[in-house]
């Protein structure tokens, strides 16, 4: 079984917009041999965002998406204590500074799960040992 992490904006297209989703990381998260995780901390990057008015969620509000990803069967990856003390290891890239996005690749790089996203920013890290796709 291989274990993949999806970023928050990939949960939110899975929801509300699948088909910005392509068709090969569906795959990947409709195959019932792979366990597909959300980090904890995306729940709190949906709450603030829509807190701020940056994000609408179709009539939905925050505190109803782990609902959602359970539905889904994504399950919900908690962050470890240890993970969060060790972050300070995690080389800095000058051009990707966002704390969200951080959090969630020293997590995948911590536990050996591969990350799914979009954003390119990323690729940046996998000198560091996260593997994407």
């Amino acid at each position: 079984m291989k274990k993949y992490l999806i970023d928050t904006h990939i949960f939110l297209w899975l929801v509300f917009d699948p088909e910005k989703v392509n068709t090969k990381k569906l795959e990947i998260l409709k195959d019932p041999q792979n366990k597909i995780f959300i980090a904890n901390i995306s729940f709190w990057e949906i709450s603030l965002k829509y807190n701020l008015g940056k994000l609408n969620l179709s009539g939905l509000t925050p505190d109803e998406l782990p609902k959602v990803a359970q539905k889904m069967g994504i399950d919900t990856l908690e962050i470890e204590k240890e993970v969060m003390a060790s972050f300070y290891k995690l080389p800095k890239v000058q051009t990707h500074k966002d704390p969200f996005d951080r959090i969630i690749i020293w997590q995948c790089i911590n536990d050996n799960i591969t990350l799914i996203s979009q954003d390119r920013k990323f690729s940046e890290y996998e000198s560091f040992g996260l593997k994407t796709f």
